[in-house]
């Protein structure tokens, strides 16, 4: 998938995310079945207030995060570059922790409260190292984070591919017959918690490795250093 489909991908879903949201309350919005609101409609006023606090601060993150990685914009305009990704860093302090409220009020019960919330903690962990990072001036550190914490973003769309996809194999096995589309979403949304999330921390650390970028554990060589300056992305 080239970079330019994850962007249009990504500006896509935080258009929709945000904008259905802003039609009505969200008891309007749960009379029509309206996304989570059903979900949220009837949760404390706390959790509500979290509940929109997460909408826009993850669909402001998700709708810049691409552009960190615009080389463009890093080599020519870096004060942009600077403020793209404070932007971004600001964003998910917000979204994750008002995600984690909401993990706790998740539809999927505990599979939700373990594999949102955990979602919601490692987004702002990996956040923070990138930020540290880049105050360090480790900059192929800093990439190499920022990295895994845009994959972590990227799980409200690849979230919405899983649905798809584990509702079309339901149909296809034939339980359009015996099961409503209410029962399968149902079915398929309790899978997700953790299944939208985890196959992007593996792709981020493939890419983190074709890079010759710092892993977890490891340490690229001192001779890939200068190379991995020259692609890397501040915040």
């Amino acid at each position: 998938m080239s970079w330019t489909v994850v962007t249009l991908i990504s500006l896509a879903i935080a258009g929709f995310f945000v904008g259905q949201y802003a039609t009505g309350s969200l008891e309007t919005l749960e009379a029509k079945g309206t996304g989570l609101a059903p979900t949220y409609a009837n949760r404390p006023g706390f959790v509500q207030v979290a509940f929109y606090v997460h909408i826009v601060s993850a669909g402001l993150a998700l709708a810049v995060g691409p552009f960190q990685f615009a080389k463009a914009i890093r080599r020519r305009y870096l004060n942009l570059h600077r403020w793209i990704g404070r932007t971004y860093l600001i964003s998910i302090a917000f979204a994750s922790a008002s995600g984690l409220v909401m993990a706790a009020y998740s539809s999927a019960a505990l599979v939700g409260f373990f594999g949102f919330g955990s979602l919601a903690v490692l987004w702002a962990w990996t956040s923070y190292r990138g930020y540290r990072a880049v105050r360090a001036r480790d900059l192929a550190s800093h990439q190499a984070w920022m990295i895994r914490s845009f994959a972590l973003t990227f799980a409200a769309p690849t979230l919405r591919l899983w649905l798809g996809v584990l509702i079309g194999v339901q149909l296809l096995a034939g339980r359009c017959a015996t099961a409503d589309v209410d029962q399968m979403f149902a079915d398929a949304y309790a899978a997700v918690p953790f299944l939208c999330w985890l196959p992007n921390i593996v792709v981020a650390e493939l890419m983190i490795r074709r890079r010759n970028l710092p892993g977890l554990r490891f340490s690229p060589s001192t001779t890939s250093r200068p190379q991995i300056a020259e692609a890397t992305v501040d915040a």
